[in-house]
Parts: structure tokens; C-alpha cells; sequence
């Protein structure tokens, strides 16, 4: 049975927002905040390995001290991530990030192929409501049947949670999607789920292990230089399904 949907990670897929954007946004709370603490390049590429903003934070204070007693952890947490993401809102409504080459022209062509359209995410719906509307832009994003963001499942990638809802909603079967993922977290979550997946690289994730990708890009592409086609995607997820004994009747 040929792919019925299409669900996209959205930060380092649709986008590459990781250092610029939620790195940036990050220091700004903190700043804030009133808080001596400033995430370099390096040390957040580090912390990336926790999948979602809060958990992040609270890994970092963990690891190198907490600046409010322990009845006060949550609160800080809660305030610093919403700043954050108020932050975040503020750097990618400026203009300044780019969405990814060739994620316009594979969203335009599998919308015109009839697939289903789904973002899938660890970061908050705030955050993902933004970069749909300021970076994909309100016509293109409004293709997506359904954006399914880290705050509405109990736990974040790898686990498969968030995949597991979006197929549930979408009334798709998991074996019928393709991810497109920019991390081993992401591809774990999508393995895990049953779903294929493919990689797009992003300048975090390059050195990452990807070994159970049906492939790996270092982008979609568009012309006139290299790019990846929706047939081409499709055919993997075709392949891949033949070697495992057939689709679904």
C-alpha cells in the first residue's frame, strides 16, 4: 500500500532553528530571568541529547546547580520556559529563519498527491505555531492536517508517544507514513513507532548514528542543484515494504 501520510519534526527539519533561534531565546530568558547562565554553541549542541525545552532545563540545573531551593524548581522551570517561548515567537516572527531547502516543494507536491500532512514535534505548540505561520507561511501551512506538538503527550522523543497520537488521529496506520526526521532521538521515536523514516541532517545533528533510517540526506534539495522528489521518497517506503513481505491487504 502506497504512503498515506507525511509527518515532519519540525526544529532542524522545517527549519534549522536550533542555534539561532532556540539557543538565542534560551540566553534571552535567562537574561531576563536575572540569571548568570549563557548556553554556548557548543555546550547546547551537549544538552540537545535531552529531547524537549523544559527537560533541558531541567538536566542543565541538575547537572551544574540549581539557583532556587527545591519547593521552588518546578516554578523556575515553568517561568523560563515560557519566556523562552515567548522569545523563540519574537526571533522567528523577525524573519531572520529560513525554512530548509526543498521543504516547500515536498510539502506542495505530497498536498498535490493527496497524502496527509502532519507536523510531529517535541517543542511546544506555541513554538510550533509560529514557525508554521512565520517561516512556512499561513497558505502552505495550512495543508497540515494536524500539528501535534511535545506538550500534548506525557513523554517526549525517542519515546514513540507523539507519533503513536498522530497516526491515531490521523487514521492512518504507521507502516503507511514516512517521518522525516533530523535526529536519533527523532528517528528512535519514528522507529519505535513503526513508521519509516528518513534523515535531513541538520548542523547539530551530522555526526549522529542513523542506522536505521531508510536513508539519509543532507537536505531536500531544490533546483537546480541536487534535490530529493516525493517519488523518490515514496519509492523508498515501497522498497522498504517489499522486503518486508508486502503491504497490508
Amino acid at each position: 500500500m502506497p504512503a498515506e501520510a507525511l509527518l515532519f519534526d519540525c526544529d532542524g527539519v522545517l527549519a534549522d532553528t536550533e542555534r539561532d533561534a532556540h539557543r538565542a531565546a534560551f540566553n534571552r530568558a535567562f537574561e531576563l530571568a536575572g540569571l548568570d547562565v549563557e548556553w554556548s554553541v557548543e555546550q547546547y549542541g551537549e544538552l540537545l541529547r535531552v529531547a524537549g525545552g523544559k527537560e533541558r532545563l531541567r538536566a542543565y540545573f541538575e547537572a551544574s546547580g540549581w539557583p532556587v531551593d527545591a519547593a521552588g524548581r518546578n516554578g523556575l522551570i515553568l517561568r523560563l520556559h515560557a519566556l523562552k517561548t515567548t522569545c523563540f515567537m519574537q526571533i522567528v516572527e523577525s524573519g531572520s529563519i529560513q525554512i530548509r531547502s526543498g521543504v516547500a516543494r515536498i510539502i506542495d507536491a505530497a498536498h498535490a498527491a493527496g497524502l496527509k500532512l502532519a507536523v510531529c514535534s517535541t517543542s511546544s505548540e506555541r513554538s510550533v505555531g509560529a514557525l508554521l505561520e512565520s517561516v512556512i507561511g499561513p497558505a502552505r501551512s495550512r495543508k497540515f492536517a494536524g500539528v501535534f506538538a511535545g506538550d500534548r503527550v506525557p513523554r517526549k522523543k525517542p519515546d514513540p508517544a507523539i507519533y503513536l497520537l498522530a497516526c491515531a488521529e490521523l487514521d492512518v496506520a504507521p507502516a503507511d507514513c514516512l517521518a522525516v526526521e533530523d535526529s536519533r532521538n527523532g528517528l528512535l521515536a519514528a522507529a519505535a513507532a513503526g513508521i519509516p523514516c528518513v534523515i535531513t541532517y541538520s548542523a547539530y545533528t551530522r555526526d549522529e548514528d542513523f542506522r536505521e533510517a531508510i536513508a539519509v540526506y543532507p537536505e531536500l534539495g531544490d533546483p537546480p542543484g541536487g534535490c530529493v522528489t516525493l517519488d523518490e521518497l515514496l519509492g523508498l517506503t515501497a522498497r522498504r515494504c517489499n522486503r518486508a513481505g508486502g503491504s497490508r491487504a
